[in-house]
Formats: structure tokens, sequence, C-alpha cells
């Protein structure tokens, strides 16, 4: 049945982009930025787990992989059989303790966990020709989920802190030269330092196997919503945040804190 769909929607895509003009007006350029949105929007729906708007946001994105496909076909680069052939294989591979060959590939072991996968995963990458472990995290992936990736993927080749503790003490050490290049008033400087803070700050997160950017944007949806009480708060009072002190707002703000956190209604 899941063959059949998937056929279905290739020869809608073959039909769209002979009679729609948008869909056939579209290039590999084009379609980025949409697949980027999409991808976002999925992203939303898994930190809500909507999984009816999941269901419909990774159809939205199957399409777009059989467009750029579509695409590629018609430029004869290659085919969406290509591309699921190419996939499956990879698969296969990179999974030699799940598909072993007549022996394991020289430098790769026996895999005992999780960790041992990741590993043989970026040996063979490497193995594959990829000059560094760190070619496969994507200059456009935002900051946090970049710094988290490249974290990761040097701790496969044992790159990594022993322990929480040592990263807290290399926070602080962060912390302190970052006040040190506040005080020298050096911008420059600062964002340096405040750089390195939230990077030693990402790996802290890992070590507590926290997803930084997940915690990161609930803190953000959370400030939203609440910024959004203390705005009806002050309507319903007659007054605008913009003719409010800061310590009548912040009143507002931690009486919507305490209301929360007795689950009482504000």
């Amino acid at each position: 049945m899941a063959q059949q769909e998937f056929d279905r929607l290739v020869e809608i895509m073959n039909t769209l982009r002979e009679k729609c003009p948008w869909d056939r007006k579209q290039t590999l350029q084009s379609l980025r930025q949409l697949t980027i949105e999409e991808t976002y929007e999925l992203a939303d729906a898994i930190l809500e787990e909507d999984w009816d708007n999941i269901k419909e946001e990774l159809g939205d994105l199957i399409l777009h992989m059989v467009f750029y496909s579509k695409i590629a076909t018609e430029q004869g680069k290659f085919t969406i059989q290509d591309v699921l052939t190419g996939i499956c294989e990879k698969l296969i591979v990179r999974h030699p303790h799940v598909y072993p060959p007549d022996e394991l590939p020289e430098g790769l072991k026996q895999v005992r966990n999780e960790e041992d996968v990741k590993q043989n995963w970026e040996k063979l990458k490497l193995k594959e020709g990829k000059k560094s472990v760190l070619s496969g995290v994507p200059d456009s992936l935002p900051s946090v989920v970049k710094a988290m990736r490249l974290q990761e993927k040097a701790k496969q080749v044992g790159f990594e802190w022993d322990n929480k503790e040592d990263v807290w003490l290399k926070i602080q050490e962060e912390l302190n030269e970052l006040k040190e290049a506040v005080e020298k008033g050096s911008i420059k400087k600062q964002e340096e330092e405040l750089g390195d803070l939230l990077f030693s700050i990402v790996n802290y997160a890992r070590f507590l196997k926290v997803d930084a950017d997940a915690a990161l944007e609930y803190t953000n949806k959370k400030f939203k919503q609440r910024f959004g009480k203390m705005e009806d708060i002050a309507r319903s009072q007659g007054k605008n945040l913009g003719d409010m002190t800061l310590s009548e707002m912040d009143a507002i703000w931690n009486s919507i804190k305490t209301a929360e956190k007795n689950n009482e209604p504000v």
C-alpha cells in the first residue's frame, strides 16, 4: 500500500509539473527556502507533539523530495529511484553491525551500544572520502543546532570532556573572560567571548542529555505567553506597557509566574 501511494505521489508530481503554471515554474533555488520553512514547521509540530500536524508536515517534506528529484530527472542528473537506491545502499554499508560484510572494515569495531554505532558511522564517512568529521554539518544550520552537531561529531573521535564537572568549570572560565572583555570595552572581543560562553553552555546541555535548542525554544514560548498575559493584565487595568515603570511590569510578571506555579488562573 505504501508503494502504491508513493507511486501515486510521483505521478501527481509529473502531472503538476506538466499542467500547473506554478509547479512548472519552480527551480531548485526557488524551492530551497520553502523546504527550509517546511522543515521548521515540522520542528514546531514535533516540539508540540502534535501528531496530526507532524503527519501533514512529513507529507509536505516528502513532496519536496519528489519535486527536487523530478527537476533533476528533467535535467538528466538523477531520478527518484536513484535517490532511493542511494539511501538504501548507504544505510546498509554504514551499518556493518546489522548487515555484516565478510569481515569488518579496517578501523571499525563490533558495536556494543549507541556510541559505538556513532563512532563507526563517522569512520565510514571518512573512508568514503570525507576530509573531516565536521564536514557533514551544514553551514546554514541555526547556530545552536550547529553547535550541538559539531560537538557530537567531535565526540565520535574522542575530542570530548571527561565529565560535566569539567564542562561547568569551562563555563565559569568563559564567563570570567566575558566579564573581562566587557570591562575592557571591545565589542569584537565581547562578541567572541559571549560566543565561547554560549558554546560551552550548549556543551553542558549535552552532558545533561538536554536538547539545548529545544530548551531555548520552550523558554521562548514561555516568555511569549507570559508577555502576552502581562499585556492583557495591563490593558485590563487601563494601562499601556510603554507607559509603565519596570517595577510595575515586574510586579505583574511575578504575579503571572506565581499563578502558573500554583496552577491558578491569571
